[in-house]
Formats: C-alpha cells, sequence, structure tokens
C-alpha cells in the first residue's frame, strides 16, 4: 500500500503545519512537549472555561482557526466552514495531533449543532446561529443521553409539554459533557408521548443553560475531574425553538455531514504515547525501574504492533471516505479497536512502571513521567462506554460488516 501524498495533499499538509507552528500558543506547545501543569489532563473545553494561561492560550487558538476558516474544516464554504474533503480534514486532524495543537475547538456546537442547522434549520437559526459558533465564543452542551436511555437513546423520557409559545420542560439529562462550562444547551425532548418511541422526538434549542429551573450537577469521575454532568428540567419554560418539525427531532439529530471519521487523532496520539513511554524505558531512570520486568519488552512490542493496525485502520476509512464510499461497520471496527488499545496501552504502563504507577501526585519523586500513565489508566476507562460502547460496535461489526442475524 502506498499512502505517499499527492501533490496537492503535500501542499495543503505544509500548509497546515506551517499555520499550526506560526499560530499555536505556547501553552499547547509545553504540552505537547509533555510539561506538566494544572490542566495537563484537560483539552480545549477544559482550557476555555478555566483561567490564566490555560484560557488565554484556548481563546487565542479559537481566535487562530476562525481567522483561517478552519474551526469548522467539515462545513461547507458557504457556511462558513473549511469546506475540506474528508482527505484534508484526515491531513488536517493529523498535523494537529502531530504537533499536539488542540482540536475539538467549539466542541459540540461545532461538530453536532452546526451541521444539524446547516441540514434542517430554518434561515433565521442558521444566522443566528452558526457565526457565534464559528467565533468559538459561545460554547454548547449536548441533552441526549438519559438515566434510563443511554445506548438506547430512542426510549428517551424528558418532556417538553406546548403552553402558547412556550414548552415546559421536565426531565433529567446525564453524562451531559461541558454542561458547567456551557451557555447554551441542545436537547432532544418528547413532545408526543403517544407516538412510536422514535417519532415523538424534537430538537429542541434553549439558548441560556441558566434559565430558571434549568440546573447542572457536576459528575465527578474517580480522578477527581470533573467534565460530566446531570442536568435537571423543572418546569423550565423556554422558547418554541426547535430544528426542523416537532415530534421529528430524532431524525434531525442523526444529521452528519462529509466529516472524515478515520480517528487518524487517535491513532496519533496512540503512537506519541508509546513514544514518550519507550524514550523514558531507554533513560537511566526508566531501565532501573523496568529491569526486573522482562515482560515489558515483549508487552510494549505488542502495543506499537497494535498502533500501528490503528494506522491502517484509519488510512483505510479514509481512503474509503476519499472514493465516495461510506465507511459503516469499518468506522465501528476503528472505534472499537483503537478505543480498547488505549486502555490496552495504560495497563501496559503501568505494570512497566511497577508499584511506582500507584503515586498520583504529579510532583513527587517517585512519580515516573509526571503520572501520566497513572491517570490515563483511570481516565481511559469510558473510552469504550461513551461515543458507542464496545458491545454496540461489536453488535454492528456482527451485522451490517459480517451479515450475522441480529442475537
Amino acid at each position: 500500500m502506498d499512502w505517499g501524498d499527492s501533490p496537492e495533499q503535500a501542499a495543503f499538509r505544509q500548509q497546515v503545519r506551517d499555520f499550526v507552528q506560526s499560530r499555536l500558543p505556547e501553552h499547547y506547545r509545553r504540552k505537547a512537549e509533555g510539561a506538566p501543569d494544572e490542566s495537563w489532563s484537560g483539552g480545549w473545553a477544559t482550557d476555555r472555561a478555566g483561567e490564566g494561561e490555560a484560557h488565554d492560550a484556548a481563546v487565542d487558538w479559537a481566535h487562530a482557526l476562525s481567522e483561517q476558516g478552519w474551526i469548522a474544516p467539515h462545513w461547507p464554504k458557504e457556511f462558513g466552514g473549511g469546506g475540506l474533503s474528508s482527505m484534508e480534514q484526515f491531513i488536517f486532524n493529523a498535523e494537529l495531533a502531530d504537533l499536539g495543537a488542540p482540536s475539538g475547538v467549539g466542541g459540540s456546537g461545532v461538530s453536532m449543532l452546526g451541521p444539524t442547522i446547516i441540514a434542517h434549520g430554518s434561515d433565521e437559526q442558521k444566522e443566528q446561529y452558526l457565526s457565534e459558533i464559528l467565533t468559538g465564543e459561545v460554547s454548547w452542551a449536548q441533552g441526549y443521553s438519559e438515566p434510563g436511555a443511554g445506548s438506547d437513546l430512542g426510549s428517551l423520557q424528558t418532556r417538553a409539554v406546548r403552553d402558547g409559545d412556550e414548552y415546559v420542560v421536565n426531565g433529567q439529562k446525564i453524562w451531559t459533557s461541558g454542561a458547567h462550562n456551557a451557555d447554551k444547551i441542545f436537547a432532544l425532548v418528547r413532545t408526543d408521548p403517544d407516538a412510536p418511541k422514535h417519532r415523538g422526538i424534537s430538537f429542541l434549542l434553549i439558548d441560556d443553560i441558566h434559565t430558571e429551573g434549568l440546573s447542572v450537577r457536576p459528575l465527578v469521575n474517580m480522578s477527581w475531574k470533573h467534565g460530566f454532568n446531570e442536568t435537571f428540567f423543572e418546569n423550565v419554560r423556554v422558547p418554541v425553538n426547535i430544528v426542523g418539525e416537532e415530534n421529528r427531532g430524532w431524525y434531525v439529530g442523526m444529521t452528519l455531514l462529509d466529516f472524515e471519521r478515520s480517528n487518524i487523532s487517535g491513532a496519533i496520539a496512540s503512537r506519541k504515547e508509546l513514544d514518550q513511554l519507550i524514550g523514558y524505558l531507554n533513560s537511566d531512570e526508566g531501565q532501573e525501574r523496568t529491569q526486573m520486568r522482562p515482560g515489558v519488552r515483549t508487552a510494549i512490542t505488542d502495543r506499537y504492533i497494535e498502533s500501528e493496525v490503528g494506522f491502517n485502520f484509519s488510512f483505510r476509512i479514509v481512503s474509503m471516505q476519499n472514493a465516495g464510499i461510506i465507511p459503516n461497520y469499518e468506522a465501528s471496527t476503528s472505534k472499537l479497536f483503537m478505543s480498547e488499545l488505549v486502555q490496552t496501552t495504560a495497563r501496559t504502563a503501568t505494570k512497566a512502571l511497577g508499584l511506582h504507577a500507584n503515586v498520583w501526585a504529579e510532583d513527587s519523586k517517585w512519580t515516573p513521567m509526571y503520572a501520566y500513565f497513572t491517570h490515563r489508566y483511570v481516565t481511559t476507562i469510558p473510552n469504550t462506554i461513551g461515543g458507542g460502547t464496545s458491545e454496540i460496535q461489536r453488535n454492528i461489526i456482527a451485522t451490517r460488516g459480517l451479515g450475522l442475524p441480529r442475537g
């Protein structure tokens, strides 16, 4: 297989690299080099909601991408997006990951809400919301999952009852990423309780997440990080501001634009983690800590081979998209493989580092690599749940890929 760039692709890759090297804030350059700080485990959204240098870096990076037209690379140009092809998005994401630049700028507003409004929104909604999403100044939270409706999202029960020009919303959402930092929230709500479960749902926009009766409660994970939330709606009155038709929100919410699904960022991040681990183990300190563990070499070699498989999954998927083929079960295969690989890599690293990997404090003299893999061991647990559980991915592979009957 030849994964080399065409002349046009090589030129675009260099353009992205030059842009990142000239505009990436110093805060992210240090993080890319492995320098620990208080936002070690956080991404762009966490930095934006924070204070000091991390916040300033997040804002500056969003402005840089916005000025270049790359804050929403998969949006059509006529709506302010980058208009990049699947292959160009692949190159863009690969270069950002390789240079340690944050991706996912704009969060759910860019990745989910914008494409939904472009495909189904009114002219007024496009004019009001798309421009503010593209500046990176407004943050949206996604209100989909509920305590009894996660993988089976169509079973959601949050009700929105029409009262004149308003809806009265009651219910609960869970795993609402970034809601504690968001300005607004979009949600799937049930507007017809008597309709079949996928038909009585509407896609509701709530312009102020601080509306009376709407409360956000933190879900702090086992690493003492706060990314998820519970969101409660208690007689919340909001204007009737839905995308698409009432009771057709399920189909509206499933909208996706032509964005590349290769997960090349994950493949590159996995390889860089391994490179950092190997570099440490080759140091005097690393060799001293691992010399009594002969199985370490074999385990790390296995992880390196698996990361190469992840690369090839990514290349295959983007090649399919570039040829106009929808990567259906292939994307599930990549998601399943890479989400489990990051967990396996963290386990391998903690075994290689031995008892020292139990030290949580980043600044302890006993802590190898600033406790990076200690934290990763814990924080990668949700990887096989979010974005579709491993069980769901295996079902997709079995039915759509292998043609097996549903069990």
